[in-house]
């Protein structure tokens, strides 16, 4: 399936520039002029636009009364979500609360000695709208991105959280998706997906108001949804296709390695799952693995296709030469499967999340370690992190002088003003110091 490829010392840089055109080949430029006039329509026509595209690609049934899922439907998911999966929610939740509790910004003060008084004052945006992918017509319902979206928002103190989620053909949400949503507080959630979703949220529609930001993953569509409407709502990033790159030595085990490549591989046909190994024997016996677990996954189809087009097994001459490739590619999910992953820690630069060690599946990240899985993609971890609580939180300046403060800083404020023939600005200050 796969051939692995190996690497000299010298071609790390060409390869990183190979991988990153692979990023920006996975985005495709021909939904640009779709979502642009997507969002057009539900700006200029409101429900009547998110409806029609709703009708036409989820539930043809879908009217403006039912967008918003009842308080019957809440009630009615509880009823036919079993025990173990509520368990599981629940303990999930807890894990994701405690570990974004850490992340919470207190404002803060510094005082000078002449009783000048600065700060930072953190709140956070008033409403949010969180988006959670659930395929077509709402056949793959991700619970996770529930928890992860929506705790972060809670613990910066959100206090309108609104969960949009596409919905079945006939007109409901998955209750496994309503319990999540339940089990975290969020109880205004609408039936909408895709790129109309998105424009509904930044613009506002008489049945969904509109809210201050928007997060969370999704296709091709929702991504440059939220890149034609940032500056008119926060957004947490754009993302692309899901990403792993697993470090490997000759400790690490060929199926070990070959699962987690399959796991990324069945999200999507535009996946990225690659394997960066400096043993040539283990390169050969992931290929053998890939070979043999894939044909036992029912989504097979969709990571055949991904491992085809864009899976890759590279063989390094060193771990060194690995981790430098790893950190020019900055990868979304990046493992360490070798010896002595915590050796290797500090020398990682650009990563969405690293997993440490063979016994640490990314997977473990998707649902339950903790930390969020809405994650840099296309290279930006090099610029980018996670979805936290951060990304819910705003921060402003706090400035208060007294008379003599001001007179004393005035000739430094005077003198720049006048660098900058900003006169009024100096002028600001002399009125106050002149009256007395």
């Amino acid at each position: 399936m796969l051939t692995p490829i190996l690497l000299n010392s010298d071609q790390g840089q060409r390869v990183a520039v190979a991988i990153r055109n692979r990023f920006a080949d996975a985005t495709d430029g021909a939904c640009r002029e779709a979502v642009a006039g997507i969002l057009d329509r539900v700006r200029r026509e409101g429900d009547a636009a998110v409806l029609d595209y709703c009708r036409r690609f989820d539930c043809p049934v879908m009217s403006q009364d039912k967008l918003r899922v009842t308080p019957e439907e809440f009630d009615r998911a509880e009823g036919e979500v079993d025990g173990e999966l509520r368990q599981s929610l629940r303990f999930a939740a807890e894990r994701i609360r405690r570990f974004h509790e850490r992340e919470l910004e207190d404002s803060w003060l510094l005082t000078r000695d002449d009783g000048v008084v600065t700060g930072r004052l953190v709140r956070p945006v008033d409403s949010a709208g969180l988006y959670v992918p659930g395929g077509k017509e709402g056949s793959t319902p991700l619970v996770s991105s529930v928890l992860m979206n929506g705790i972060p928002a809670q613990i910066a103190g959100v206090g309108r959280r609104v969960m949009v989620t596409p919905p079945g053909r006939n007109g409901l949400v998955s209750p496994a998706l309503l319990l999540a949503a339940r089990e975290i507080g969020i109880d205004e959630v609408y039936k909408v997906g895709s790129a109309w979703a998105i424009g509904a949220l930044a613009y506002g529609t008489a049945a969904i108001p509109r809210v201050d930001a928007v997060v969370g993953p999704g296709n091709q569509y929702v991504a440059e949804a939220k890149r034609q409407v940032m500056g008119r709502v926060r957004i947490d990033m754009i993302a692309g296709p899901s990403e792993v790159l697993i470090v490997a030595d000759d400790t690490a085990e060929a199926a070990f390695v070959a699962a987690d490549m399959l796991a990324q591989a069945e999200h999507d046909s535009q996946a990225l799952a690659m394997v960066i190994t400096t043993s040539g024997r283990l390169a050969t016996a992931v290929g053998a693995e890939l070979e043999r677990q894939l044909p036992l996954l029912p989504r097979a189809d969709i990571a055949r296709v991904a491992l085809a087009d864009r899976g890759l097994i590279l063989v390094a001459d060193s771990l060194a030469a690995a981790i430098d490739l790893a950190n020019e590619i900055a990868i979304e999910h990046l493992e360490l499967q070798v010896a002595e992953p915590w050796q290797w820690l500090p020398k990682i630069r650009h990563a969405g999340a690293v997993f440490l060690g063979n016994w640490t599946p990314e997977a473990a990240g998707d649902y339950v370690a903790g930390p969020n899985h809405v994650l840099p993609t296309m290279g930006t971890a090099r610029i980018a992190s996670a979805l936290g609580v951060e990304t819910f939180l705003k921060k402003s300046s706090i400035i208060s002088y007294s008379r003599q403060a001001l007179e004393a800083d005035s000739g430094h404020i005077r003198r720049l003003a006048g660098l900058e023939g900003l006169t009024a600005h100096g002028n600001s200050v002399r009125v106050r110091l002149d009256r007395g």
